[in-house]
């Protein structure tokens, strides 16, 4: 069975604080962290909406974009956001509401 990896950003706020996170179970965590079950910045920031976040095929993979990202300037994650999420919504609604949904 294949098994699918997530990088995700969550956000404070519309250009507030940022959190970049890798996952294999995206639903999951985010719950952690919306509901403070996840000890450390994301808790501490109430960081807790997901605006960003794409597939990938493998761990390996998932982990050198994440690390990637978190290389990137401020001003280039805010584009990748608004390129996909111009309003800045909380997609938690949207990958709760349909497995179909969950592919970024």
């Amino acid at each position: 069975m294949d098994r699918e990896f997530y990088v995700y950003i969550l956000a404070s706020r519309k250009n507030g604080t940022l959190y970049i996170g890798v996952t294999s179970n995206l639903i999951k965590r985010i719950w952690e962290h919306k509901n403070n079950q996840a000890d450390g910045f994301t808790k501490k920031y109430q960081v807790h909406q997901l605006v960003y976040y794409e597939r990938h095929e493998s761990a390996e993979s998932a982990i050198h974009r994440e690390k990637r990202l978190k290389e990137w300037q401020r001003q280039w994650k805010i584009e990748l956001i608004e390129a996909g999420n111009p309003d800045w919504r909380d997609l938690y609604s949207y990958i709760t509401g349909s497995r179909d949904q969950v592919a970024g």
